[in-house]
């Protein structure tokens, strides 16, 4: 399987998270880009101030590589208004994809209304501009049963207003990669996880994001149903190899 087509390959620490310098984490982006254009990955997914960055690399290498960014990122719990700036700054810098981070806190609190609310706005905003939209849902926050109902909130706000036609220019995406877990347990996508938000998001598309680390695993998830895997190891993963980054 030529697994490059589903890789969006990852860089969103920012300087201190990595404990290192503004130029070190360019640096680290640009790599990241040089990457993804040599090996043909689908998107590389970085910080909205390198979006100019990235399309200018891309455009000069004559690339087909996409550009994704995050909204709300990472707790989610931004406002709805606040989001929908992120995204519009993340638009007129040219991304072709936009990540939200839904806010799972309140629909865990039960404010399906306020959640229903962001979802439709943040999709409308990136179908009406000829984006991609990605809503990321945090599973490791969730239970089983929360990732199911999440899941179907958001497919029913895309189907019910914007039509099965749009379904897959939509994604339920399982995480972060910066949820803070306890006793070991994963922050990422597992196969149990990734197995509900396929099953109860369809026709919308679905993202694996963290914890795939190796090529057998990467297959795995794209036979099941999953359409794009988000890591940080892109590369290992391409080459058939497994990884040990966290993400």
């Amino acid at each position: 399987m030529e697994i490059g087509q589903y890789l969006d390959s990852t860089y969103l620490k920012k300087a201190e998270q990595a404990n290192i310098s503004e130029e070190a984490t360019k640096q680290n982006v640009i790599d990241l880009i040089n990457e993804a254009i040599e090996n043909n990955f689908k998107l590389v997914m970085i910080r909205s101030e390198f979006i100019e960055m990235a399309r200018e690399m891309i455009q000069k290498a004559n690339s087909k590589v996409v550009i994704g960014t995050v909204i709300g990122f990472h707790e989610g719990t931004y406002s709805t208004e606040e989001k929908l700036k992120e995204a519009q700054i993340a638009i007129d810098r040219d991304v072709d994809e936009l990540d939200y981070v839904v806010n799972y806190e309140a629909f865990k609190e039960g404010k399906i209304n306020l959640v229903k609310a962001e979802v439709f706005k943040g999709t409308k905003i990136g179908l009406d501009n000829n984006k991609l939209v990605k809503w990321i849902i945090e599973i490791a926050a969730l239970t089983n049963e929360g990732i199911v109902g999440l899941s179907q909130l958001i497919r029913d706000v895309v189907l019910d207003n914007f039509g099965e036609e749009n379904a897959e220019k939509v994604f339920v995406k399982s995480s972060t990669g910066f949820y803070k877990t306890e006793g070991g347990k994963p922050n990422g996508a597992t196969f149990e996880g990734m197995e509900l938000i396929v099953e109860n998001s369809k026709p919308l598309s679905a993202k694996a994001a963290g914890g795939v680390r190796s090529y057998e695993d990467a297959v795995k998830m794209v036979k099941m149903g999953v359409t794009r895997i988000g890591t940080s190891s892109a590369k290992v993963i391409a080459d058939g190899k497994t990884s040990d980054s966290e993400y």
